[in-house]
């Protein structure tokens, strides 16, 4: 029966670098701590820009590792799909009557939906969706020209159906 251990991090995409307690718990099972994190950083290059998070899976006894790497927050897909680094008005902005920082084309919701796919509860595309478009509904971004909340009544409507075949 093997024993594992599994280091879990967060690190920003591209950019990670062991930590003292990282590096100690790494070390003491005399792996090579660089070729790990060069691996990582490999492996998370799309995500730059993004918090990640990563797995390192040790088995203690044969000292092999596993690098599970996940996927980012929905919220930070949304935002490298629209190119930008804040979801956020500003109060000058307001004023000047914006409402939106974006709007995100339903393909660029099924991509993000189909991405974190596994990771939500969900059965089905159609829900994945749904799930995308409610983190969409509480940033200050527009979806087809409209609010979140009514693409998903158009969705629940089945109005977008030919996207999920």
């Amino acid at each position: 029966m093997t024993e594992k251990e599994t280091i879990e991090l967060l690190i920003e995409g591209d950019k990670a670098s062991p930590g003292p307690t990282t590096a100690s718990k790494l070390s003491a099972y005399k792996l090579n701590i660089g070729e790990i994190f060069k691996q990582i950083n490999e492996r998370t290059k799309e995500y730059s820009g993004m918090k990640v998070p990563v797995k390192i899976v040790v088995d203690k006894r044969t000292k092999e590792y596993e690098i599970k790497v996940g996927t980012p927050p929905v919220s930070s897909l949304i935002k490298k799909e629209l190119g930008i680094e804040v979801a956020k008005i500003t109060e000058e902005e307001k004023t000047a009557g914006k409402t939106s920082v974006g709007d995100l084309k339903m393909e660029k919701i099924l991509k993000i939906a189909k991405l974190k796919m596994e990771n939500f509860l969900a059965k089905d595309l159609k829900s994945a969706v749904k799930l995308v478009l409610g983190t969409a509904a509480s940033m200050p971004i527009t979806v087809e020209g409209k609010k979140a909340k009514e693409i998903i009544s158009e969705v629940n409507e089945g109005k977008w159906d030919h996207l999920f075949k």
